[in-house]
């Protein structure tokens, strides 16, 4: 009997299937949203393929006719990373979008708020101490396919492959150069001198965060 070994091969998720009874209409909710529309095609009249990509994703959706036989609408704890769930909300509505407001949850389970929730009940207001995963606002596509924006700033320790250090938009790299900018700025009050080495210290700071690995005091 012979073994793969499966940890030498990439995996990657590629696409997601969501249920929709609308096709044009949920195109039209996905093109508002900004997403890229990479396919859509149909061959006859009973079978219609579309698929969408969220900036700075390496997976895409998918969703059409006969492509599922899963009830429209019951796709739900759909995650979205972002940086920065302020500024990814606020475009979102100036967009046009229904977007509940900033959140984090209590930590206690309470019966089902929502089941992508795992049955935490929802607070007002980001984080207290804007901790990384803490932070959620949610919306849902016209047939209720829910959807859900998680801040995330620093990726806990083995969450990232230490081979690579990628930022997935523009304003992705921004926010991290802001945050090593602060704790550079900090590292420079404790040693009472101006680091002339920044760039260096930037660099190691933003691939530890990045990688969940020890930040640079």
């Amino acid at each position: 009997m012979s073994t793969t070994n499966v940890n030498g091969n990439d995996m990657k998720l590629e696409v997601v299937v969501i249920p929709v009874s609308d096709v044009d209409r949920a195109k039209e909710f996905y093109a508002k949203l900004g997403w890229r529309l990479d396919a859509d095609f149909a061959s006859g009249d009973d079978f219609r393929v579309m698929q969408f990509t969220p900036p700075g994703s390496g997976c895409s959706v998918i969703f059409g006719k006969n492509v599922t036989a899963a009830a429209p609408g019951s796709a739900e704890g759909l995650y979205l990373i972002v940086s920065d769930i302020g500024a990814a909300r606020d475009e979102l509505v100036s967009r046009g979008v229904e977007v509940s407001e900033v959140f984090h949850s209590d930590g206690e389970y309470a019966g089902t708020d929502d089941p992508y929730l795992f049955g935490r009940r929802r607070v007002s207001g980001p984080d207290p101490e804007h901790g990384t995963y803490r932070s959620y606002a949610s919306f849902h596509d016209p047939d209720g396919n829910g959807w859900l924006f998680q801040e995330v700033t620093t990726r806990l320790a083995g969450r990232v492959d230490p081979r690579t250090t990628t930022f997935a938009s523009a304003n992705d790299l921004a926010s991290a150069l802001r945050r090593a900018e602060a704790a550079h700025g900090k590292h420079e009050a404790r040693t009472g001198q101006r680091d002339e080495n920044w760039p260096d210290w930037y660099a190691a700071y933003m691939v530890a965060e990045q990688t969940g690995s020890e930040l640079p005091s």
